[in-house]
């Protein structure tokens, strides 16, 4: 059903399954699949809505208006709803009208907006959102995109993209499964460890929770330091982390982990990514 999604489209559907185990939901609803779609695509959000960081509004505003069940285990297969079924199909239904090969998260917003007894499209709806002038937009930047040259602009956009796939991987570290977020590295990727190990991918793939596991504790928290490199085929970030510990070196409670991700067709790759402990002491020090 999802061979035609892009990447991000597909982590979409990652997070709405994530956000209905969250919320106690037997089913994936619109209105899981619209907080996934922030938590993937937040710049499309924001420029949509006009307004930054607009989602933990919209959140409570649904927490508000749902009966909220017991939590249960992501790992849980959760089924989509009828109502979530009519949202992806108008989406690739809108895609096909529009001549795009790939179904991406404009294409999904539209689909929420266009079924409109939803209670994802009854937020966005209040708050000026309509699918047609979004469709008439997509269209117009589709166009221009066949006739652009490369430009300064075209290259921010492309680095934008970049530090876009690298925030969907370090947030996912924490509510993907190991298979999906394997997809973000590239054939010939490689990771260092805090003991200095190489990876190669296949070990990437057979160790995950070896290498990434303690990035999913609750209190683990990181943001993006600098960003070293910012080119059309190579981006580069260096990532603080607090209280991820190292199973190597349990005092080990602050780390840095440089990332560098190269550009593959239409996506991004994560081809090195190298852990360096920072501080060794204990957490109540700062």
């Amino acid at each position: 059903m999802f061979e035609r999604y892009t990447e991000k489209a597909r982590r979409v559907i990652f997070f709405s399954r994530y956000e209905a185990s969250n919320y106690g939901s037997p089913y994936i609803e619109a209105e899981h699949l619209l907080l996934g779609l922030f938590r993937e695509d937040r710049a499309l959000a924001e420029r949509l809505l006009g307004e930054r960081n607009v989602e933990p509004e919209i959140r409570a505003e649904i927490e508000r208006r749902i009966t909220r069940g017991q939590q249960f285990p992501t790992s849980v297969e959760v089924p989509l709803s009828d109502e979530c079924k009519k949202v992806l199909d108008f989406a690739a239904e809108t895609a096909e009208r529009m001549g795009h090969r790939h179904v991406g998260t404009e294409h999904l917003m539209i689909g929420i907006l266009r079924v409109e007894t939803s209670l994802a499209a009854q937020i966005l709806i209040a708050r000026g959102l309509e699918a047609g002038p979004i469709q008439e937009q997509m269209a117009k930047d589709h166009q221009r995109a066949h006739y652009r040259s490369v430009t300064t602009s075209a290259k921010s956009a492309v680095s934008t993209s970049a530090a876009q796939t690298l925030d969907s991987f370090l947030a996912g570290l924490r509510y993907l499964k190991s298979e999906d977020l394997l997809d973000f590295f590239a054939l010939n990727a490689e990771c260092i460890d805090g003991t200095g190990k190489r990876w190669n991918r296949e070990e990437i793939g057979k160790g995950f929770d070896t290498l990434f596991a303690h990035y999913a504790k609750k209190n683990a928290s990181y943001f993006v330091e600098a960003i070293l490199t910012e080119t059309r085929e190579l981006f580069v970030a260096t990532v603080l982390w607090k209280n991820a510990l190292l199973a190597s070196e349990e005092r080990v409670w602050m780390h840095r982990m440089t990332v560098v991700l190269v550009a593959e067709q239409a996506d991004w790759k994560i081809l090195l990514s190298q852990v360096t402990a920072v501080q060794s002491s204990s957490p109540t020090a700062l």
